[in-house]
């Protein structure tokens, strides 16, 4: 509420009040005064009358009586005068008179009746009785007055005395209002001063009112005027001062800047530049290596002493070593440089676990551990994420447990530790039984290039980055890895991982039994555990071995101590004395399996097995009736249904020799030599399987694999595999995200498709003719540069066709002088597209063919197009035309043979 309303309050308000009430108070004086006064004046004038009316009365004059009864009416305000005798009859009526109230007798007193609008006067008529001095009550009188006089006299005054408010309103409204401006302008001229003060307004000068409080305030404002001005050209020279030092430093930042910004550019061409040599040198270390490898592989199959095996497995795992340590430095540096992309596809944990357990299983079965997988059941399938990431934290975090574990167990354990809706958090471990860790280990396991021991690295190898590079993945993976250990008696690893589960639900059985008892013999409290589990679950009845009863199987877990000759005659006795099917599973390699007798039948699995082998070979010894039960309806067993592989690769070699690969008796081969032929097959057919080109003319391999995703969901749930001669980390996670399943890279030998069938289909792949060849026996010659035809190389990458390697070998060679012209014609146009088809396609051509030397020139000519374009490839390209008119000089030679 402002000042003005405030005066305008106290000036007007009370006076107003004042006068309401002393107003009210005169109404209520006044009416109260002229009540009594009226009845008082009729009282006194009836009472008068009386006795002259009573001597009328007692005379029986009427006209006297009429006389002093209009004399009585001329009263103001009376209306009716009746005269009654004493038995209550009329005697008299004047004016206009009301129906009384019946009355018996006359009243003892004067009497005033009043009303809503009428007063009733009732008096005592008497006369003096005649000889005596006593009164005699002749009758009464009753007057009726009209007050509504009085009423309208109360309303004069009410009115009255609002107009005199009103008036006495105005008056004090002028009078307050004149005052209220005459107190609150000078305020107001002060409040403006002010505003203006804040805006930034110091020139203002007030004048000085009259009244010493505004002459005070006015002089105070001035006062702060100028004190403004003042700080105002104070700061003024602080801020110009300011300034120029500002400018100083400006100028002395902005070459500052600029050395930054050319230190920056350095530093990122630097970086280039490493980025460039760390792909460049990967190719080019990867080439030789995987040449090395190749030819260790194929020098170990020849006839070779103990000293040299010796050497050459030491060649062997330095070469491992050497892959290993290019592969962490890649992923390191990917990861620090924040390059590294993550993909979503489904995921299998019992079947990722399981290869992983088959990658080490070899490792273990030398060492003589107990590898051991538990998949809990309540961890759904599919979910969603990265295997390949996946697939290498438990890779790492398996490969230590079993490199730092001399003797024991190494137990991967994967648990449901939370799901909500459609996210799913995974609780996995790798325990071991090996050298453990320390608190101080402990603490800086997980920083680059540091191992427990810095005699680790030579006495088990490794980079030291591998826990890092683990640590980093889970954590690009939304989860958290720690380590539980103690010296000396072995370490857990434990992780967790969120996963999404779209379409997950809980794992179904692999196998369905009827109840059958399956005596068990397992010394490995954790390997019986789970059997017996897996055994429940498939619907066995698990016993002991001690059980010996009514059993349909008997399953034997050995161990390397069990082979020996006291040992392995227990067992074999216990065998033939067993009337059913014996399983016998060795924790050793199938080369160190001796031979057992198994007269009732069974089988023999070498330990670690995955659950996918367990439930088949359960499956094939005890129902065997359901395979090969005879039908009264059929004549002959139903075959087994051949499973169809499409070939799509525009290079006929390379489709022939895939093809001689994997036909056999229960895989059928498709081929297609381009994108739009393989959709014409995909519309009048289906396949369980696509081993896709990526290069080739037309339609590449990732626009036919999408156009086949798109056809039905059959094929959208095929599974398409690129194969390819060359490809770069980036590009393999491109291929993953658009709807390939996995890339192997060319050469491809009967491991990587077997590996390649068990994974997709579930079957492994057996050649046609395993029969091999003496090529595969005969020993490599020494010599100081590789050979332009390796028979022996053509031979094992034809899966030990002699006869399919020297026809690879003259088509290749054939098609040379085509490839040497475009590939001249490309370079000279500066055409690296061309060039890089060209190129990649005579890759993918010598990659099937025993011709070291070109497969090796053009490896590393299409890894330098590929990271360096057109630079620097003139003298590879010189090399490259030598060695393919080397080659082109043997076709003679290799025709004759």
């Amino acid at each position: 509420m402002s000042l003005n309303t405030r005066l305008l309050f106290a000036l007007l308000g009370f006076p107003l009040l004042v006068y309401a009430v002393m107003a009210v108070l005169l109404v209520l004086q006044n009416e109260h005064t002229g009540r009594s006064v009226l009845e008082d004046r009729l009282t006194s004038a009836g009472e008068l009358l009386a006795p002259s009316l009573g001597a009328a009365m007692a005379d029986g004059d009427l006209p006297r009586l009429e006389a002093l009864a209009r004399q009585l009416l001329e009263h103001r305000g009376l209306r009716a005068v009746t005269l009654f005798d004493e038995q209550g009859n009329r005697l008299l009526v004047l004016g206009r008179s009301m129906p009384p109230p019946p009355r018996l007798n006359a009243p003892d007193v004067t009497v005033i009746a009043k009303e809503e609008d009428t007063w009733r006067l009732q008096v005592p008529i008497t006369s003096q009785a005649v000889g005596g001095t006593s009164l005699v009550t002749n009758g009464w009188l009753e007057a009726e007055m009209d007050i509504r006089a009085l009423t309208l006299e109360r309303y004069r005054l009410i009115a009255s005395l609002s107009l005199g408010g009103m008036l006495l309103g105005l008056l004090l409204f002028l009078a307050a209002f004149a005052i209220s401006r005459y107190a609150s302008r000078p305020i107001e001229e002060a409040n403006q001063a002010l505003y203006r003060l804040s805006r930034g307004d110091y020139s203002l000068v007030m004048s000085h009112a009259k009244p010493t409080e505004f002459k005070q305030l006015a002089k105070h404002i001035n006062r702060l005027a100028e004190h403004f001005q003042q700080a105002q050209r104070d700061m003024q020279s602080q801020i110009e001062q300011a300034t120029s030092e500002l400018q100083e430093s400006m100028e002395t930042i902005e070459e500052q800047n600029i050395k930054l910004d050319l230190a920056h550019r350095s530093a990122l061409r630097a970086n280039a530049v490493k980025s460039e040599f760390l792909a460049n040198m990967s190719h080019e270390i990867r080439t030789p290596l995987n040449g090395i490898v190749g030819f260790c592989r194929l020098l170990g199959r020849s006839s070779l002493d103990s000293r040299q095996k010796e050497w050459l497995e030491h060649v062997r795992r330095a070469c491992d070593n050497l892959l290993m340590l290019v592969n962490d430095v890649l992923d390191f540096s990917k990861l620090e440089a924040d390059r590294l992309t993550l993909e979503e596809v489904d995921v299998d944990i019992v079947a990722l676990v399981d290869e992983i357990i088959g990658l080490h299983a070899p490792e273990a079965q030398r060492k003589q551990l107990h590898l051991v997988a538990m998949v809990y059941d309540d961890v759904p399938t599919p979910l969603c994420g990265d295997p390949l990431r996946i697939h290498q934290v438990l890779n790492n975090l398996l490969g230590n447990a079993i490199k730092f574990t001399t003797e024991g167990e190494v137990i991967v354990r994967v648990m449901l530790e939370n799901q909500e809706g459609q996210h799913v958090v995974l609780h996995i471990s790798v325990s071991d039984t090996g050298i453990g860790l320390s608190e101080e280990h402990q603490q800086q396991l997980f920083s680059a290039f540091s191992q427990a021991e810095p005699s680790h690295s030579r006495q088990f190898g490794g980079t030291g980055l591998g826990l890092t590079i683990c640590r980093q993945l889970i954590q690009r993976m939304g989860g958290e890895i720690t380590v539980d250990s103690e010296l000396g008696k072995g370490s857990t690893f434990s992780f967790t991982l969120p996963l999404l589960a779209h379409l997950a639900d809980e794992r179904p059985p692999e196998l369905t039994l009827d109840g059958p008892i399956i005596r068990l013999h397992e010394p490995h409290l954790p390997t019986r555990n789970v059997l017996e589990h897996l055994l429940e679950r498939w619907g066995a009845r698990p016993v002991s071995f001690i059980d010996a009863g009514n059993e349909a199987l008997l399953i034997l877990c050995l161990s390397a101590e069990d082979f020996n000759d006291e040992r392995k005659g227990y067992w074999q006795s216990v065998i033939e004395q067993t009337p059913c099917p014996v399983l016998v599973l060795a924790n050793t390699t199938s080369f160190d399996l001796p031979t057992w007798e198994l007269p009732h039948g069974g089988e023999m699995l070498c330990k670690p097995f995955t659950r996918a082998q367990l439930a088949t070979t359960l499956r094939h010894l005890l129902q065997p009736q359901a395979q090969t039960a005879p039908s009264a309806n059929v004549s002959k067993p139903l075959p087994a249904p051949r499973l169809t592989i499409l070939i799509v690769d525009d290079n006929a070699p390379n489709r022939e020799l895939l093809k001689a690969m994997l036909e056999s008796d229960t895989l059928q081969i498709a081929l297609a030599e381009s994108g739009h032929e393989a959709l014409e097959f995909a519309k009048h057919a289906t396949a369980d399987m696509v081993l896709m080109d990526i290069r080739m003319p037309g339609m590449d391999g990732i626009q036919t694999t999408q156009a086949l995703r798109r056809i039905n969901n059959s094929w959208a749930r095929c599974p398409i595999i690129a194969v390819t001669a060359h490809v770069l980390s980036a590009e393999r996670q491109q291929w993953l995200s658009e709807g390939l399943d996995d890339v192997m890279v060319k050469p491809i030998d009967d491991v990587q498709l077997q590996q390649l069938l068990q994974r997709f289909l579930g079957v492994a792949a057996k050649p046609a003719s395993t029969e091999p060849t003496r090529a595969l026996q005969a020993p490599i010659e020494p010599s100081s540069s590789l050979p332009a035809v390796d028979l022996t190389l053509g031979a094992r990458l034809a899966g030990g066709k002699e006869t399919l390697a020297k026809q690879q070998l003259v088509r290749l060679i054939d098609s040379l002088p085509e490839s040497e012209r475009h590939i001249r014609r490309a370079f000279a146009a500066e055409d690296l597209t061309t060039l890089l088809d060209w190129v990649h396609g005579l890759n993918g051509a010598s990659r099937y063919c025993g011709a070291p030397e070109l497969a090796l020139l053009v490896e590393t000519l299409e890894t330098r197009l590929r990271t360096s374009g057109l630079r620097h490839v003139e003298t590879l390209l010189d090399e490259l035309y030598t060695a393919m008119e080397r080659l082109s000089q043997e076709r003679a030679a290799l025709v004759e043979k």
